[in-house]
Parts: structure tokens; sequence; C-alpha cells
């Protein structure tokens, strides 16, 4: 049984990390579509937006299970993966919105927000992992 927990484990993170690889591919991609109907005007924010699924998210979840190859199994996992998740979605929407809105030749006062809430989210998100990381350890001692 526990031979299959480990496998089920190692094909839970490879799913994990080629969606995010996925999801930056689409991020270059609605850039590059985007800049086709931009007149020549160009962002910054969305020529760089596919880094946080990809930095954020295949890269960081690629190290999580090189350091901790089976820690997705554990209670508090989910909590740490959703919040973390949210985090680089937010993050990479407000990446998204910044470029339209540099394009279109505005702003928004509000776009602050979307960065420091997906940051909140990441930050909540890897306390839990550590409080994960702890429990994990204090088992096994």
């Amino acid at each position: 049984m526990l031979d299959i927990n480990k496998g089920n484990s190692k094909k839970q993170f490879a799913k994990i990390i080629w969606v995010y690889v996925v999801l930056s591919l689409v991020a270059i991609i609605a850039d590059k579509i985007y800049d086709i109907f931009g007149h020549g005007v160009d962002s910054p924010a969305m020529t760089w937006m596919f880094l946080y699924p990809l930095l954020g998210g295949a890269l960081f979840y690629l190290i999580i299970n090189m350091l901790f190859p089976h820690i997705n199994g554990n209670h508090g996992f989910r909590g740490f993966f959703n919040m973390h998740n949210s985090g680089v979605a937010t993050l990479n929407f407000a990446s998204f919105l910044k470029g339209v809105f540099e394009i279109a030749g505005t702003s928004s006062s509000y776009l602050k927000y979307y960065y420091v809430v997906g940051c909140l989210f990441i930050v909540v998100g890897v306390i839990n992992l550590i409080i994960v990381v702890i429990n994990k350890n204090k088992v096994h001692q």
C-alpha cells in the first residue's frame, strides 16, 4: 500500500507541475494575441505575467516535491495548496489587468489590492506548509 501512495504522490506533483507549465504557455499566448490587437503598444506586466505560474507554480512545486516528496498526503496540505494556488492566480490576474490597462492607456488604483491579496495568500499558504512539515516531522519522531 505504501508503494501505491508513493506512486500517487509523484503523479499528483507531476500533474500540478504540468498544469502550471500549461498555464504559463497560455499566459504567453494571451500576451501574443493581445500584442496583435494592441496597435503596437506593449506592456511589461503582460509580457512577464507567465513568470507567476512558471516560477510561483511549477518551479515552487518541483522544489517542494524534491524536498518533501510525500507531503501532499498529509493533513493540512490541501489548505496550503488552495491558498498558494489562489495567490498565484490572483497575482497572475493582477498582472494581466495591469497589462490591459497599460495598453489601453489608463490605470486603476485597485490593482495594488490584487497584488497585496495575492501575496497574502501565498504567505499564508507557505506558513501553512511550514506547519504541515513541522507536524509531519513531529509524527515521525
